[in-house]
C-alpha cells in the first residue's frame, strides 16, 4: 500500500437560512454609517470588518463561526497602491469540528510586489465518493458509503514581481497534510483509498505566470486576469508522493454603461500528472467555482470549467457611507459548466450549474458575498468575503 492524501470540505446544502440572517445582519450593524465614529475611522489604514455566524448541518451539527475582514495599505501615502485584503473565519461545531481558513493578498512597493497565501485547517467529519465522475453521480451519500473524518490542514504562499507594465512572475510552495480517520466501508474498500493511504504528507514548489490588468483584484469592475502556474510535488522538500500540477486561470470584466454593472467571465483548468494522490485530485464544488455543487464530490486528474456572471450595484440620491453614490447592496447571477476526466480530452459528462446572490459592501469595493449555487439535483448555500473571482 502507497501511502498518500489530503482533502477539502464545505458546509452542506440544509445550512439554515438562519446563517445569512445572523452573518449579514451583524456585519451591517457593525459597518460604518455617514456621521458616525466608525465612519470617520475609515479615513485610517486599518479597517477590519467583523462577522459572526450560527449554522447547522447534518455533518457538523450546531456550527458557529467567527472572524472578519482586515484591509490595509502596506504604504499608506501612495494613492495608487491598491489595498491588502486578509479574510479570516474560524468555526466551531457540536461534533467536534474545527475549521480555519484565510485567503490573503498583499501589495508592496507600489505593486511591484505581491505576495498571497491560502490558510486552511479542517478537522471534521467529511465524505468521499470516489474517483471519477461516475463514482461522484451514482455513488449514494451516507453512513456506510462515504462518510469518514478528515484532519487537513494546507499552507500556501506565492510571492509574484512584475517584470513590464500588467506582467508579474513569482514562485509558489505548497505544504499540506491529511489524515482520515473513522472511515465507512464505502470509504475503506475504495481503491484510491487503498492505494495512496489514510495519512499524507505533500509538498511542492512551482512557476507562476500572471498578467493582471485589474482595476480592484478583489472585485474588478474592468481588466483581465490570465495566470498559468506550474507546481512540482516529491521527496525534495519531504514530501510523500511525486506528481505535477498545472493551472490555468483566465477571467474578463468588462462595464456595461457605468460602474458598478459589471459582466465578468472565467475559464479555468487544473491538470494532474504522476502519481496523484485522491485527496490532491483536481475537484469542483468549492466556494470560488461550481457553487451548487459539494466540494469533493466530483473529483479526478483533470477538471475544467467555464462561467459567466452579472453583478448589479444599485444606484441612491445620497451619498453612502464611502461618499459615493452607489447603494452598498447588490445583486449577481450567473451561469456555468464544468467537467472533471483522467485528461482534457477525456470529459464525457457536463455538470451544468447556475446561481443567484446578494452582495453587501462592507468596505469600499469589499463585498460580504451570500451565495445559492443550483447544480443536477443539488442547491448549496455560501457565505464568503469578496467575489468568487
Amino acid at each position: 500500500m502507497k501511502k498518500r492524501m489530503k482533502g477539502s470540505g464545505r458546509c452542506s446544502k440544509y445550512a439554515l437560512a438562519v446563517l445569512v440572517f445572523f452573518y449579514s445582519g451583524f456585519v451591517i450593524f457593525a459597518q460604518e454609517t455617514p456621521g458616525s465614529e466608525k465612519a470617520k475611522e475609515t479615513e485610517k489604514n486599518f479597517r477590519f470588518s467583523p462577522f459572526v455566524a450560527p449554522a447547522y448541518t447534518p455533518e457538523l451539527g450546531l456550527f458557529v463561526a467567527g472572524g472578519g475582514l482586515l484591509t490595509f495599505k502596506t504604504s499608506p501615502a501612495d494613492e495608487m497602491l491598491k489595498r491588502s485584503s486578509v479574510p479570516f473565519s474560524l468555526g466551531v461545531s457540536t461534533k467536534e469540528a474545527v475549521i480555519f481558513s484565510t485567503i490573503m493578498d498583499t501589495y508592496w512597493t507600489p505593486d511591484r510586489v505581491r505576495v498571497s497565501a491560502d490558510i486552511w485547517y479542517k478537522d471534521m467529519p467529511d465524505n468521499y465518493w470516489g474517483v471519477g465522475y461516475d463514482a461522484g453521480r451514482n455513488t449514494e451519500k451516507g453512513e456506510d458509503t462515504t462518510a469518514y473524518r478528515r484532519i487537513w490542514w494546507q499552507v500556501n504562499p506565492r510571492v509574484t514581481v512584475r517584470i513590464h507594465e500588467n506582467l508579474f512572475t513569482g514562485v509558489n510552495l505548497d505544504f499540506n497534510r491529511t489524515q482520515a480517520k473513522e472511515l465507512s466501508p464505502g470509504v475503506a474498500a475504495d481503491s484510491a483509498i487503498q492505494e495512496y493511504g489514510l495519512d499524507n504528507f505533500n509538498s511542492g514548489a512551482g512557476l507562476i505566470l500572471l498578467y493582471d490588468s485589474r482595476d480592484i483584484p478583489v472585485n474588478a469592475y474592468s481588466g483581465t486576469y490570465l495566470s498559468g502556474t506550474a507546481t512540482f510535488y516529491g521527496g525534495f522538500l519531504g514530501g510523500d508522493n511525486t506528481y505535477r500540477i498545472f493551472d490555468f486561470d483566465y477571467r474578463q470584466y468588462l462595464s456595461v454603461q457605468r460602474p458598478g454593472r459589471t459582466i465578468a467571465w472565467q475559464l479555468s483548468t487544473r491538470i494532474g500528472s504522476g502519481d496523484v494522490p485522491w485527496g490532491e485530485l483536481s475537484q469542483l464544488g468549492t466556494p470560488f467555482d461550481l457553487r451548487g455543487y459539494t466540494w469533493g464530490q466530483y473529483r479526478d486528474k483533470t477538471m475544467l470549467f467555464g462561467i459567466i456572471e452579472y453583478r448589479h450595484k444599485f444606484l441612491k440620491n445620497t451619498p453612502n457611507a464611502f461618499g459615493r453614490y452607489e447603494s452598498r447592496h447588490g445583486v449577481v447571477g450567473w451561469v456555468g459548466a464544468g467537467a472533471v476526466g483522467r485528461e482534457l480530452d477525456d470529459f464525457g459528462n457536463i455538470l451544468p450549474h447556475a446561481g443567484v446572490g446578494y452582495r453587501y459592501e462592507v468596505q469600499p469595493r469589499m463585498n460580504l458575498r451570500i451565495d445559492v449555487g443550483f447544480g443536477v439535483e443539488t442547491l448549496n448555500f455560501y457565505v464568503n468575503f469578496n467575489e468568487a473571482f
